[in-house]
């Protein structure tokens, strides 16, 4: 009886590596993902997948034949190794029974968290004081080279600090057992939101505020109200920088911002879907074969940016998979959406009901966010955005046994 629960102990404190691991360092959280589907066999643990499997093995079955009947499938071999991260769906569903291991993995993201904001905050006065030695403008310095917190790259650093913040939400607003340590996590939380604030990605801005306004329609509906009058204050009494890139979503500086960049890319993508939409051109084919269907009327050169992919997640999926698997992806989000939020529901109140609301939030930011950016196709923002689910689906499958000592 000893060995097995310290197997299961075991097999638990990897799984719970495995889910944090992906603030830091996306190579680090995967060799944990794979020792942890090994640490559960060995404790002889019932793997376990949450009920949303249908849209997520339809995706995958989608993605699979476009692959096939795409013109390289060598060259789309990557999104097939990418199934490898599903596996964070398992073992966390698994490993993650009790609400009080949701807790304590809560509190890991938002102190991971917090500790790449610090690290942000010093690389944005970095930033700031080389503009000024350059001599050039900060805002048109710092758009093209932001902070990355413990990340490689803005956008990366962006999504996870949004994930652990609707989590760290639904904890610090909902959770009787945040009460004991408030100021702690309100502060942890206030340094994740400046660090998304300061961090200058639209995309995250919009996903964060979405979310958010979630968390406190169902907190406190009338704190709705001062939304408004924060964001009035900002736009007049903020940082000359952070007013310029609000005004950005609909007066970007040329080149600078990306929304020439972002237009060319989505009419691009639509042309894509038009003359493929079954199958898709096929799994990493976007970026190779972009110029060809530009459309016409685009003035070249292309405005500057990155055209590997269509920057948002729904003509992303449609023109490289075929539309059927971009509407199971779809199905996939709004299906746990509705789970979670009618769970939570009927929970109010009850243990656990701040995981689930959490989740939502999740869902909401990550698919606000998707409009503007592939998020999922990022392995350490997909890796979370797993493991929040499996947390809100834990929840809902309370009645089912699972590793619960430690």
């Amino acid at each position: 009886m000893d060995r097995d629960l310290a197997l299961r102990r075991t097999a638990f404190y990897v799984t719970f590596a495995a889910a944090v691991a992906p603030l830091v360092s996306i190579a680090v959280s995967q060799i944990l993902i794979g020792a942890s589907l090994v640490a559960l066999v060995a404790a002889r643990e019932k793997l376990r997948l949450p009920p949303i499997k249908l849209p997520l093995g339809l995706f995958m079955l989608a993605t699979v034949i476009s692959l096939l009947a795409s013109p390289d499938p060598a060259g789309g071999w990557p999104q097939i190794r990418k199934f490898y991260v599903l596996l964070t769906l398992p073992i966390v569903y698994t490993a993650f029974r009790s609400v009080r291991r949701k807790s304590r993995l809560t509190v890991a993201w938002l102190l991971t968290a917090t500790a790449s904001a610090l690290v942000s905050f010093v690389q944005f006065a970095l930033k700031y004081r080389a503009a000024q030695a350059a001599g050039e403008p900060f805002y048109l310095y710092y758009v093209g080279e932001r902070t990355t917190g413990f990340m490689s790259h803005w956008q990366t650093f962006g999504g996870g600090m949004m994930l652990a913040l609707m989590l760290a939400g639904g904890f610090v607003l909902f959770s009787p057992a945040a009460r004991r340590r408030m100021p702690l996590w309100l502060g942890c939380a206030a340094l994740v939101a400046l660090a998304i604030v300061l961090g200058f990605t639209r995309n995250v801005w919009l996903g964060s505020f979405a979310g958010g306004l979630y968390l406190l329609w169902h907190w406190r509906r009338k704190v709705i109200l001062a939304v408004p009058v924060a964001l009035v204050l900002a736009l007049v009494w903020g940082p000359p920088a952070l007013r310029e890139r609000f005004v950005s979503f609909v007066h970007p500086h040329g080149e600078a911002d990306s929304n020439q960049h972002r237009i060319v890319t989505w009419r691009t993508g639509l042309r894509m879907i038009e003359a493929h939409p079954l199958l898709g051109l096929g799994p990493e084919q976007v970026g190779p074969q972009f110029e060809n269907y530009v459309p016409a009327d685009v003035p070249r050169p292309l405005p500057e940016g990155w055209y590997g992919h269509l920057h948002d997640n729904y003509l992303h999926y449609a023109a490289e998979r075929g539309v059927p698997a971009m509407l199971f992806l779809v199905w996939f989000l709004f299906r746990a959406l509705f789970d979670f939020i009618r769970a939570a529901r009927r929970r109010t109140g009850a243990e656990g009901s701040w995981c689930l609301h959490g989740a939502a939030a999740g869902v909401i930011a990550i698919f606000v966010a998707g409009f503007f950016e592939v998020n999922l196709g990022d392995s350490e923002v997909l890796t979370m955005f797993l493991v929040l689910i499996s947390c809100g689906y834990a929840v809902i499958d309370t009645g089912a046994e699972g590793v619960e000592s430690a």
